[in-house]
């Protein structure tokens, strides 16, 4: 009566019968154990009943969803996880350069996500491939005030994390790291849900030790001009195993070293966007200091598979998750210079205050604990980037040319 009342199509006909049918399936199943009064049935029965709400609403909002899908939209191909085996994961920073490229690798694996993002760094044009999907969800939101949602996994990354968006505000860096923590670590009590922590490898500071490994405690000016963002780190570190301590909650907590590839904002004064973006616009080479610091380049997607599978390990304990391949700054925008644009010069500036001399991680504790180690080599990982950026500009330049136009006209 209802589908002939409202004279809906075949489409929605289907949908509202599909959405019945399962109603239906869920009542009797509450049916059959409500009348099963044996006391000892009792925990499986809400398991199983569990299981079976979980799965109502599944279809429910699978078959919502699918209606307001944008016609003709085609989506990334993705595991179909059964119900029980997929995870309701939230990734907080999910819009940036690393959570984005998280986001992919978690839809891909057949799981549900929810990205919030305050959109200071991060791109809604970075998981824009993923709107309108079953399983993909995004939200505004700022971490430094509460939410309150239901996940099984969380993968704390919000917080700028280069030196220019960090230092910009370095208030706000400090209460996106102090209470942006605080609240996901709220989130997972009250959940039981695990979380990961984003850290850093800023937390070494400008290391005596080298190469850096989890046990070396750091070396940091704690009122110097990158103290808002390694102390501020250093405290969500503490954060993350107190609560572990207290309230028994699941942590992970992987310090991240220097990583490049797509979807890096072509300004965010990093070495490698900062480099390439100089050499294709034709500018010269900007390094800072006599050039012989060093660092050590790993690629987006080796840094994703490391914190998926240190997410989904046992190891509680801070892992580096870094490419251990060394090299000096002057270097690196030498092979910038050759592969890109031999055309422009090296240009070296006053050196800037607090600049880590050497970097390198120490990745023992991953390569045995998690079975992993980056893959990616850096020209690889280079001409990937390389190309990434070219479309930026070009892109830009369109953007300008048509807002020429329109004003022209006017």
């Amino acid at each position: 009566f209802f589908v002939i009342s409202c004279n809906l199509d075949f489409m929605q006909t289907r949908m509202y019968l599909h959405a019945t049918a399962v109603l239906l399936l869920f009542f009797g199943v509450l049916a059959i154990f409500g009348n099963n009064k044996e006391p000892t049935a009792s925990k499986p029965q809400n398991v199983i009943a569990d299981l079976v709400a979980r799965e109502v609403s599944e279809q429910f909002l699978h078959q919502v969803k699918a209606s307001s899908h944008q016609p003709g939209k085609v989506f990334p191909q993705t595991k179909e996880l059964p119900i029980s085996e997929r995870k309701r994961i939230l990734v907080t920073g999910g819009a940036g350069f690393v959570g984005s490229h998280l986001v992919d690798k978690l839809m891909m694996e057949g799981h549900e996500v929810i990205v919030i993002d305050n959109f200071f760094t991060g791109r809604k044009k970075n998981v824009e491939h993923w709107i309108g999907h079953t399983r993909f969800e995004i939200i505004t939101h700022d971490v430094t005030d509460p939410i309150f949602l239901q996940c099984d996994r969380i993968y704390h990354l919000a917080c700028p994390a280069s030196p220019p968006h960090y230092q910009y505000n370095p208030i706000k860096t400090i209460k996106t790291s102090t209470l942006g923590t605080l609240n996901m670590l709220g989130l997972a009590r009250r959940v039981r849900a695990r979380l990961l922590l984003a850290s850093t490898s800023e937390v070494y500071g400008d290391p005596q030790v080298h190469p850096q490994s989890e046990e070396y405690w750091g070396h940091v000016n704690p009122i110097g001009p990158r103290a808002c963002y390694d102390e501020g780190k250093r405290v969500a570190e503490t954060m993350c195993y107190a609560y572990e301590k207290q309230e028994n909650i699941s942590v992970r907590v992987a310090r991240i070293f220097n990583t490049f590839g797509p979807r890096m904002h072509p300004n965010d004064g990093r070495v490698v966007s900062n480099f390439i973006m100089q050499a294709l616009e034709g500018n010269d080479i900007t390094v800072y200091g006599d050039g012989k610091q060093t660092r050590s380049f790993q690629y987006v997607s080796d840094l994703v598979d490391g914190l998926y599978k240190l997410m989904e390990s046992n190891n509680n304990l801070p892992t580096n998750l870094g490419n251990p391949t060394e090299t000096t700054i002057l270097n690196f925008a030498e092979y910038i210079r050759k592969h890109v644009n031999a055309q422009v010069q090296i240009k070296h500036h006053a050196a800037a205050k607090d600049d880590p001399q050497q970097r390198k991680p120490d990745i023992t504790r991953a390569k045995q604990l998690l079975n992993w180690e980056p893959i990616i080599d850096l020209d690889t990982g280079i001409r990937k980037t390389v190309e990434y950026f070219k479309e930026e500009i070009g892109l830009l330049k369109r953007s300008e040319k048509h807002h020429a136009n329109a004003h022209s006209k006017d």
